[in-house]
Parts: structure tokens; sequence; C-alpha cells
């Protein structure tokens, strides 16, 4: 069945949801190889896939583990997953004023990876913060405090974790039925009634146009919705860092504010818009959300009252050559120069520097006088003078 199915997607042929389902069950068993499981996965990259298909192949991942449950917890059940960003601390202000609103948000998410940042990473800087509950522990949180963030349990969607590995290792990353159904199948898995998709575009994110982000995000709730789960998504803006802040343990302190709130205009309009509650904004004023994001934080072990990691960092200053109107902020650039300092990784298994990352000064549409902080860089003991040229050269000054 396996060469049929893959003489029919070589030719661009539509697959049956039936072939689909036994696909991704060979792929887990292991009786479909892994030239066999590359070849689909090139197929699909050449001739893509339908929304029927689409959703085939993320249901078949979400059926390929365990399925998350909430027997005796009332709902709305809901979560939110971002494309990917420089500087987006959205969860971590999201999940518990989404809970204080009324709803339940269980939330698996990731870590980081080259220049965009991870959930995982930043809250794994509050000291004994754990991300690898299980579904037990899961549970017991979410019905204490309403939310939980935490990390992709063993048994979740395992054919996403062989199939994105191979992704990688094939260059077919950036296709997007293979996209949805390795964004889906995770966040489908978690039992969830609904979800808000934050879809990137610009120079820090994935997809760097406004066009190739609203396809993909046609997709995404197009298949959302055929898999049964309310769908919708936001299309935002990545060509500067969100907020003043990028790293980890700096994030979660302008997290922090934003919860009091005390936090960057962008950061709290970009999360009240992503809940779509008319209450939000109020209710992230109060700081009310702040004590239910504590509430979570100790749950999952962790405890505020003592530092974040990472302390011991020094600042250094990137002051601008000359005056006038900031231009461009490049995302991108800043992700990499935070990214140099440790805050990032190139591969899953490299660990992070907690206390390293970039505080960013200036804004597109902001002035600098010549001499004024740009940036300061929170550096330890590696990439000082790369990353002051990456953040030299993602401003633009006019004037």
């Amino acid at each position: 069945m396996i060469l049929e199915l893959l003489e029919a997607k070589r030719s661009g042929r539509e697959l049956s949801a039936e072939q689909i389902h036994a696909f991704v069950g060979g792929v887990v068993d292991g009786s479909v190889t892994r030239a066999q499981a590359a070849a689909f996965l090139s197929f699909v990259f050449c001739n893509g896939m339908g929304v029927d298909e689409t959703v085939a192949l993320t249901e078949a991942m979400v059926q390929s583990g365990d399925q998350m449950s909430w027997e005796g917890l009332d709902g709305p059940f809901v979560d939110k997953h971002s494309t990917g960003g420089v500087g987006d601390k959205v969860s971590l202000v999201l999940a518990p004023l989404w809970a204080e609103l009324g709803s339940r948000v269980p939330m698996i998410s990731g870590r980081g990876l080259g220049h965009t940042g991870g959930t995982l990473d930043k809250l794994e800087s509050i000291q004994g913060y754990r991300t690898d509950l299980d579904e037990s522990d899961l549970s017991r949180v979410l019905s204490e405090v309403g939310c939980f963030i935490s990390g992709q349990t063993a048994d979740l969607a395992p054919a996403d974790r062989i199939l994105y590995a191979l992704r990688n290792e094939t260059s077919t990353v950036p296709s997007i039925p293979l996209i949805t159904a390795s964004i889906l199948s995770k966040k489908l898995a978690e039992g969830i009634d609904e979800l808000v998709l934050d879809v990137k575009w610009g120079s820090g994110a994935f997809m760097k146009t406004h066009e190739d982000a609203s396809a993909l995000a046609d997709t995404l709730c197009r298949v959302g919705r055929g898999a049964g789960v309310m769908t919708r998504a936001v299309l935002t803006d990545m060509n500067q860092p969100l907020g003043r802040t990028v790293g980890n343990a700096i994030e979660v302190e302008e997290a922090i504010a934003c919860l009091k709130g005390e936090g960057p205009g962008d950061l709290a309009t970009l999360t009240c818009d992503l809940i779509g509650d008319p209450r939000a904004k109020t209710v992230l004023d109060s700081g009310a959300a702040y004590e239910r994001f504590c509430r979570m934080v100790s749950a999952q072990g962790g405890d505020l009252s003592k530092p974040l990691l990472g302390s011991g960092c020094s600042d250094q200053t990137v002051c601008a050559p000359h005056g006038g109107m900031i231009t461009t902020a490049d995302a991108y650039m800043i992700g990499r120069a935070a990214f140099v300092l440790g805050a990032g990784r190139q591969r899953a298994d490299q660990a992070v520097h907690p206390g390293v990352g970039v505080v960013v000064h200036k804004k597109v549409g902001e002035r600098v006088a010549a001499n004024e902080p740009l940036v300061t860089l929170r550096v330890a003991d590696k990439g000082v003078d790369r990353a002051r040229d990456l953040v030299l050269s993602a401003y633009s000054i006019d004037g």
C-alpha cells in the first residue's frame, strides 16, 4: 500500500483518508521506512495537499498518540499558537489572563530554535519551574489554577516528532500542509474547543510576506475547523521585536510587568486581540492576571520569590551613530544578536543561557539623538562584538 501511496502523491493525485492514516501509522510503528517517509514529505512539498488531505494528515497525527481529556472540568478549553517571533512572550501573559476571564487554558509549548525564542526556555529561567509534567499533574494544575504551560509529553502526537525531524533533514520544512499538520496535531491533542493562531510575517518571522502568512492562516483555520475545533487567526507584524526585550529571563520580567498592567503597549494590545474578549484589557490593567500567573508558576514548582536564573550578566550599551527617526529595527538581526549572546540554540539538544539578551530602547517611529542608546546588550561570556554588529545593522535612522 505504501508504494501505491507514494506513486499517487508523486503524480499529484489526492490521497484518501484511509491511505494517509495507514501511512502515519506505519511511520510510528516502523513499517514505513525513513526513506519512504522522506519521499512522502518531498512529494507533498512539491505537489501540495488539498484541505481534506491535510485534515486527514492532521487527524492521523493526533491519533498517533495519547489525546488529553479533561473529564470533570468545565470548559471552554482554549489555547493559542504562535508561528514564532522575536521578543514574543505573549503566552506568558495570555494563559493566565484568559483563565482569569473564565476559560481553561491547557497550553503545550515548545523551545526556541535559531533567532526565534521559545516559551519553555523563558519559563525555565524561573527557579524550579517544571515543563515536564505528566498528564495527571497537568490535569491537577488545570483544575486548581485554570491554566498551565508545559512541554509536549512523550506520547502526545509522536508522529509529529518523527516527521518534523525528517522535514529538517530533507529541507521540506516550508510546506504549508506539513506546517499545518505539525502545528495542529499537537494543539488538537490537547482536548481544546477553541484555538487562536498568531501567524506572524516579516523579517523576524518564518513567513516573510503578509501574503504568505495569510495563505498559511487560511489553511490553518480551514483544517482546524475541518477537524472539529473552532479556529481563528490574527496576522501580526514581526518586522521589529515585540515589546522591549529579547531573551529568556528578561522576557519573563517584561511579561510580569505586563501582567501587572505596566508592560509595553504592543504586547498588551496583541494579547488582548488574540483573546478577543472586550473585558481583557480592563482585567489585564487590574493586575488580577498576575496573581493567577503566580499560582500557575507555584503549581508547576516555580518560585518567584527567588531571583531569575542567569544573574551575573553585564550590560553593554549600543548607541546611535547619528540622530534622526528610526525607520527600521530589524527583528531578525536583533533576534540573531540575542542568539549569538547565548539566548538561543541551533539544535534542539543545545542549552540556552537564561540571563543574556537584548533590551530595545528605540523602535520604529521613535527619534534618537547621536550617541543615545539604541539597545542594551545583556552579555555573559561570548558573542559581544558580533551582537553589537548585528544590532547596528538592524537599525536604519533617517536623518
